[in-house]
């Protein structure tokens, strides 16, 4: 099986390069990412040599070369988590999010369709329903992103359902809530806190804190996207989340705890404008495919606050850090 993961160097997508060669002897991965400062190709460094593993260097904006490697290595799916995906940056620069978010996920779509891939996955994000008080959304609650860079995944996954609609390319779409895990880029908060924490900076926190998110470790994300790959059905889109909703006071607070770290580091700053208040989602569709979260959440912070006070190698070696 040929596989064509874009933005394979970025945190997920590498997680997930990871995870499918070690579960499967007949996959071969094509990772094509264009390494902006979020894609480290230090993610991969212990598959690199792997004879399964290939890594091409491009744009997904680029129509001419993705034709060329999706022909060239008969790529029969394409699995798309390559996206601008800080919402702060995409409040200072949003024209780079309606670029690569909207129209890199065309220049693939059309690809895919030109030398008929057999699956598309559309990797999104619970950002696209919007803030929620009460309940949790479903897969057919409308869209409602408050950021450029969720309205920029809202309208790619727009186009991802008219391929599927107007053109029958069998694609299907994962949307889940806050990822975190090794190799994540040190602009959110889990790894931002853990770093600045271990090197005794202040943890600038926005607004008040009480921010609810639903943390969901990364290797269930890539358990969830590959029932979602081999179970699920064309055209739909499936919430994946774990049920961990935590503010971020708290997870800040459990960070500090977990390095012995006094709670003075923490700094309170402004809010940014159009910060959703909470996120979460109902998961019982994916489930009803036979996913659940395996790891309990303290037991993954735990493994991840130790990763990255074990790797500062890697961490230490991204500009600006």
């Amino acid at each position: 099986m040929k596989i064509m993961v874009t933005g394979g160097a970025g945190f997920i997508g590498s997680n997930f390069i990871r995870y499918l060669l070690e579960k499967y002897d007949d996959v071969e991965i094509i990772n094509y990412d264009k390494l902006t400062y979020a894609g480290n190709l230090n993610n991969l460094r212990d598959v690199e040599d792997n004879r399964r593993y290939n890594f091409v260097r491009g744009d997904i904006c680029d129509n001419e070369l993705v034709e060329k490697i999706i022909k060239k290595n008969e790529v029969e799916q394409l699995i798309n988590f390559a996206a601008e995906s800080h919402v702060d940056r995409s409040i200072t620069g949003p024209e780079h999010f309606v670029k690569t978010d909207i129209f890199g996920t065309f220049t693939l779509l059309d690809a895919c369709r030109k030398y008929n891939v057999k699956k598309y996955i559309q990797i999104s994000t619970d950002e696209v329903y919007g803030s929620i008080e009460k309940g949790s959304f479903e897969e057919t609650d409308p869209l409602n992103p408050s950021s450029p860079y969720s309205a920029s995944k809202a309208s790619a996954d727009m186009i991802v359902n008219s391929y599927y609609i107007t053109y029958g390319l069998p694609v299907k779409i994962t949307r889940s809530t806050n990822n975190f895990g090794p190799y994540q880029y040190p602009e959110k908060l889990i790894p931002s806190f853990i770093i600045n924490a271990l090197m005794d900076k202040p943890l600038p926190l926005y607004g008040d804190g009480l921010n609810v998110r639903d943390w969901l470790y990364v290797e269930d994300n890539c358990e969830a996207i590959d029932v979602v790959m081999q179970k699920g059905k064309n055209g739909e889109v499936y919430n994946i989340g774990s049920g961990n909703e935590k503010t971020n006071i708290d997870i800040t607070k459990l960070i500090l705890k977990a390095l012995s770290k006094k709670e003075s580091l923490i700094h309170y700053v402004k809010d940014r404008p159009g910060h959703d208040r909470r996120y979460s989602l109902d998961v019982t569709k994916i489930k009803n495919l036979g996913w659940k979260p395996r790891h309990r959440f303290e037991d993954a912070m735990r493994k991840t606050i130790k990763w990255y006070a074990n790797n500062r190698w890697w961490w230490e070696s991204i500009e600006g850090k």
